[in-house]
């Protein structure tokens, strides 16, 4: 058994990909999922912000302090859904949760590990094509969540880092490549001079 399942969250639908992390937290496997921002919903981009705004505006009448708590972080979204999957109010249900852990973008420790996905909840695989589709982070932008453009900022600087990082293990193998080659030649030559 794994310690724990790294899960990218880009490109999968957002209620198969809930269904299956709350079927495998009831198993009692740890589940981590990173890039949460891009976790899709079936469906026009209009239409399911207008139900999270529906949603947003229940409240308690006589103080709206005591709930419900409306999310607005794309992370916290998609860890409400799982909840609502798993019997959260039993203590099974509670540890179960407890093992959910969700990510904006790809925090250190994790950027560096093998990510999975699941393709029976990819996009791709479900929806016919031309089918509309909405991106989380981008419902969670327009309701109320700040923190799209530090996130949008982290990936574009790492995706540099990387690039460079890239280039210079290039550079370096091309070299390696181009020493062994000619000692390769300089042999070639001496064993053709008959020198040993």
């Amino acid at each position: 058994m794994k310690s724990f399942w790294l899960i990218e969250g880009q490109g999968h639908l957002a209620g198969r990909l809930a269904s299956i992390c709350a079927k495998e937290l009831l198993n009692g496997n740890k589940i981590i999922i990173v890039k949460a921002e891009k976790i899709e919903i079936s469906g026009k981009h209009i239409r399911n912000k207008l139900k999270f705004l529906v949603k947003s505006k229940k409240r308690t009448n006589t103080n709206p302090k005591r709930g419900p708590f409306h999310f607005h972080s794309p992370s916290q979204i998609f860890w409400k859904m799982v909840r609502g999957m798993l019997p959260h109010k039993t203590k099974k249900g509670t540890s179960a949760l407890m093992k959910l852990k969700v990510f904006e973008g790809l925090p250190e420790p994790f950027n560096r590990m093998k990510k999975f996905i699941i393709p029976s909840a990819l996009r791709v695989s479900r929806l016919l094509t031309g089918r509309k589709y909405s991106i989380l982070g981008e419902i969670a932008n327009q309701i109320g969540w700040t923190r799209k453009n530090i996130i949008d900022s982290i990936v574009w600087n790492r995706n540099i880092e990387s690039k460079l990082f890239y280039n210079q293990k290039v550079n370096s193998l091309k070299k390696k490549t181009a020493n062994y080659n000619a000692k390769v030649s300089f042999i070639s030559n001496l064993m053709n001079l008959n020198f040993q």
